[in-house]
């Protein structure tokens, strides 16, 4: 048997395309030699307006431009109202351009064809359209005020959807605890925003798409459909992809009227959004307000969570809009034991970016939530907040574990990853530190944020297709229905090939992202790739094992239970040393003789979601003077069951981290309240460089769960969901003996800086205010949370 490599640091195997630049990109299709014949380029006409009335649309001089092929306005283009990744109001669909009115700036009202993207560009400039402004709400509370501006007038209010749920969790608690939380708007900003090349002229296909899509397959079932085309009739390739987060899922308005302008022109178009684009149009993420009760008894037992969520649809209620319902009723009670809670979640149409999906999706905004809640609870009650978590925190002897909603925990040991960050850090001695700078009244304090959080990942189950294939040679082919866009699918899946067949990795080739190579995938989202994916090519791969022991067996004249293989790929006879043996060739002719294929392709299939989690802390300074907040140290210890690659995991961890810091302390879309974007740029959009972070201390715990063959969970989101609490606790935390008792996200120096002054006036802002009334009105939910974890 070979020595297994599973567990072990293997450097990632796609990085010398990636660094070299020998990888393909949509970008790299469109400018390179590889590019369609008669390729032509699109540009889109945006709306500079959130909310006006189309009155009238003239492109008569545009259309006459140098190099313009052709300008299309919904008019002239057959293209159906439609949602991205999923419905969360039928009655909301958007127009891939705009009909009768526009409802956020950026909103695409016509596109320009050109024989070059200069030309696009310069003529959409001299399309004209009428606007009759009209009033607009940014603000996700006002939008569900009775007097506010209307985005869809027959809807009779901007509530795009709500739930409820019942009982009263408080009633009892000796100690109640509350605080109103903001969990801003931010942008997924990828290296390589939205790209897509279609293809009319095709042989083999009546439509072939090359487009930058976390889900290839989705996309091309979406896209059929929305063509009035069969799913075989439409080819969807997703090159390398640079960056997705939750952004790049699904068919989005420019797509559709991309490839509409290339049917209707009989020749390939491409679309490559602009940076300036990206911000502006690609799906936003979180965008939640929270108003969060906690009850307790004076000992610090949590004995009820009251639970009200207000999120941002942005406009045509986009698929983040439904975030709010998930992170209320499948994650709101996070790892602690709280067995009664109630949860309200509305989504409100904004005039802004429709929202979307970003790293973590409804869960960091859970956890972000709950444990600034318990860090408020610390406070009130006078404990210290690892304590009092400590004290709360689900048993491992409970799991698996169905919360108050339905959410079915797999498996978890939630003090084993606390009690590792507290280890690494040194927390005594950091609250030592703490107190000593305190009494010599240094101005710079010194703060300690504590986040434990849990997860879920390969929402609801499922399953995902794997495919392995010996060749002629020797080597072998594998491919998967996930698709990567950074995550190092291709080390992954050949390590495990490797690992059970014997072929070395650098003879084993990778397929992913060609629904004509793959045949059916649900794609990457809701770190599920490995653990659904990876299951896949695992089990066909054994599979695969099984059937050419056998064809070795009779070459070697054995039986087929005393075959093994070494770590070379080589076949021989257990207790033989020197005796007889077979190559993969051989046994591959072996194969070809008995009218045998050394191929296997299956679907996984894996019973409910899994459930990662860690604890991360947090040190921080916090200048009181200057309300600059600098972080010193980060633990991670993220738990996402069994490794197979401890680089690729500390890669996703290092990736998410830095996501969660800068949530925490720096990135945040901002529009003004006439839903003007004031972050329509990187030079105002305040993504943090290499040289705005530190190193990060990262570790991890193994749990593994039983529900897959491997024992994994995801681990891209959990990095990102443990670090923006652990930070932001850590803010208050250095400033809780000055009188501050919450600053919202993110913690600018500007906001600290208010935080202090106010709090040093006597007058500390209030944490809590009256959630809106929209909620007192809401359907009650049926179903349980497992129904929807898909998110």
């Amino acid at each position: 048997m070979p020595g297994s490599i599973l567990g072990t640091s293997v450097r990632r195997v796609e990085d010398a395309d990636l660094i070299t630049g020998a990888s393909t990109f949509v970008g790299n299709l469109v400018h390179g030699a590889d590019a369609p014949a008669g390729l032509a380029h699109v540009a889109f006409v945006r709306s500079p307006v959130a909310h006006a009335l189309l009155t009238g649309i003239d492109t008569t001089e545009a259309a006459a431009a140098p190099g313009v092929l052709a300008v299309y306005t919904a008019a002239d283009l057959d293209l159906p109202a439609h949602h991205g990744l999923m419905v969360l109001n039928p009655a909301l669909p958007r127009p891939p351009l705009a009909t009768d009115r526009v409802r956020f700036v950026g909103e695409a009202v016509a596109l320009v064809v050109a024989e070059s993207r200069a030309a696009a560009v310069d003529a959409t400039e001299l399309v004209e359209v009428g606007y009759d402004p009209l009033p607009a709400v940014t603000d996700i509370e006002a939008a569900l005020a009775d007097d506010a501006p209307l985005q869809f007038p027959d809807q009779g209010s901007n509530l795009a959807a709500g739930e409820r749920g019942t009982g009263d969790p408080l009633d009892g608690a000796e100690v109640v605890v509350r605080a109103r939380m903001v969990n801003q708007r931010v942008a997924a900003v990828p290296m390589e925003g939205n790209a897509i090349v279609a293809d009319p002229t095709t042989t083999d296909f009546p439509l072939t798409v090359h487009v930058s899509t976390q889900m290839p397959h989705g996309f091309r079932t979406q896209l059929a459909g929305l063509a009035g085309l069969e799913t075989d009739q439409v080819r969807v390739i997703a090159p390398h992809v640079g960056g997705g987060f939750g952004a790049k899922a699904g068919v989005l308005a420019e797509h559709t009227a991309t490839v509409a302008a290339a049917r209707a022109l009989g020749r390939p178009l491409a679309w490559v959004e602009t940076r300036s684009e990206n911000l502006v149009s690609m799906p936003h993420g979180r965008g939640q307000v929270g108003y969060y009760e906690l009850g307790l008894t004076r000992d610090g037992r949590m004995t009820g969570l009251r639970v009200r969520v207000v999120g941002d649809a942005g406009a045509y209620a986009g698929f983040g809009g439904a975030l709010p319902l998930r992170t209320t009723y499948l994650m709101a009670t996070g790892v602690y034991d709280i067995t009664n809670l109630r949860y309200d979640a509305v989504s409100a149409l904004t005039n802004t970016t429709p929202m979307g999906a970003f790293r973590g999706a409804g869960r960091p905004e859970a956890a972000a939530h709950l444990e600034r809640l318990v860090d408020v609870a610390a406070a009130e009650l006078g404990i210290d907040p690892v304590e009092l978590r400590r004290r709360n925190l689900l048993a491992p002897d409970v799991f698996p574990y169905t919360t108050p909603t339905g959410a079915r925990y797999d498996v978890g040991d939630y003090d084993l990853p606390l009690r590792e960050a507290l280890r690494i850090a040194g927390y005594d001695e950091l609250r030592a530190e703490q107190a000593r700078r305190r009494a010599a009244g240094d101005p710079v304090r010194l703060g300690i944020g504590i986040a434990v959080y849990v997860e879920v990942t390969a929402g609801g189950g499922g399953g995902e297709y794997g495919s392995v294939t010996v060749h002629a040679d020797g080597t072998a082919t594998v491919s998967a229905g996930t698709s990567a866009h950074g995550q190092g699918h291709a080390t992954s899946f050949a390590m495990l090939v490797s690992d059970r067949l014997g072929i070395p990795m650098d003879r084993i080739r990778y397929v992913q992202s060609d629904t004509a190579l793959v045949p059916r995938g649900a794609g990457t989202g809701g770190s599920r790739s490995l653990q659904l994916g990876g299951t896949a090519v695992s089990e066909a791969a054994h599979e695969l094992y099984e059937r050419a022991r056998k064809l070795a067996a009779h070459l070697l004249e054995a039986a087929a239970e005393d075959v093994e293989i070494t770590d070379e790929g080589i076949f021989g006879v257990a207790g033989v040393p020197g005796g007889p043996t077979a190559t993969w060739s051989d046994v591959h002719r072996q194969a070809a003789a008995t009218g045998e294929e050394l191929h296997v392709g299956l679907d996984s299939a894996q019973d409910g979601a899994t459930f990662p989690f860690g604890a991360h802390l947090s040190v921080v300074e916090v200048d009181t003077d200057t309300g600059r907040v600098t972080p010193r140290r980060h633990v991670a210890v993220d738990d996402c069951g069994r490794i197979l690659n401890p680089l690729l995991v500390e890669g996703q961890q290092h990736g998410g981290l830095a996501q969660g810091v800068a949530q925490a302390l720096h990135e945040e879309v901002l529009f003004d309240d006439e839903g003007q974007p004031l972050t329509s740029s990187l030079a105002a959009y305040t993504i943090p460089t290499a040289a705005d972070l530190f190193s990060f201390e990262t570790v991890t715990t193994e749990t593994p769960t039983p529900l897959n063959s491997l024992g994994a969970k995801g681990i891209g989101e959990s990095a990102t969901i443990g670090s923006t609490p652990a930070v932001q606790n850590a803010v208050v935390d250095a400033l809780s003996d000055l009188g501050v008792r919450h600053i919202d996200l993110p913690c600018t120096p500007e906001r600290v800086w208010r935080a202090v002054a106010a709090a040093r006036a006597g007058a500390p802002e209030q944490a809590w205010r009256e959630p809106p009334a929209v909620f007192d009105d809401l359907p009650v939910r049926g179903g349980g949370a497992e129904d929807d974890a898909a998110i």
